[in-house]
């Protein structure tokens, strides 16, 4: 039964675990995959070009946007992300259902380009364990985390507008709420109806 592939898209303030929350649902969901997002900022340690994001000179980025070859693209904490254009398109024609790891900026633009994305807001359950995240981290100078949790209040606020939102808590009860989420989301009648017509009078 052939369907379109459905986009995820999830959002959080830096530290609150959306990426590993991503990660966690990709092994649980073979179907699911990645999308890798481009970036300008350096690699952190452990990070691998093409895996985790791609990343490129600042000059390449802007060449990529001026061409108009991303979906969205935003500047977050300095440095430039974003998700290219032709992936999105490639995966909703083949049926592949992607998870996209981005921020609000990014997150806005796509609402308001693609139709039919899920929208998934990651909350950490306080600002001060937020910080203790960062910190323990131990991949960022402090003036770098201090910027992260200015910048979280204006996040946070932005969650309002997501069509769910999760409180990464306990982590385990985190991926358990993500999974109720996409299975919903794969069972949803708009998304099946098309298909199921073949086979059924609907």
């Amino acid at each position: 039964m052939k369907r379109e592939g459905v986009l995820y898209v999830m959002s959080a303030p830096s530290g609150a675990g959306k990426t590993t929350l991503c990660k966690e649902i990709i092994d649980i969901f073979p179907g699911l995959r990645h999308s890798v997002s481009y970036t300008t900022r350096p690699p952190r340690v452990g990070e691998v070009h093409g895996r985790d994001y791609f990343f490129v000179e600042h000059a390449e980025f802007s060449r990529m946007a001026s061409a108009g070859e991303f979906a969205e693209w935003a500047e977050v904490h300095g440095n430039l992300y974003g998700t290219s254009l032709e992936t999105l398109k490639e995966s909703r024609a083949q049926g592949i259902d992607l998870i996209l790891d981005i921020d609000c900026q990014g997150a806005r633009q796509l609402k308001g380009r693609f139709e039919g994305g899920v929208y998934i807001f990651v909350l950490p359950p306080s600002i001060a364990e937020l910080r203790r995240r960062l910190d323990n981290r131990s991949s960022d100078a402090p003036e770098v985390i201090e910027r992260r949790i200015n910048n979280a209040a204006g996040e946070i606020k932005e969650a309002r507008w997501y069509d769910y939102i999760i409180v990464n808590d306990k982590f385990s009860e985190a991926v358990e709420q993500l999974k109720s989420v996409l299975i919903a989301e794969q069972c949803r009648a708009l998304r099946l109806i098309q298909g199921l017509s073949t086979i059924f009078d609907i």
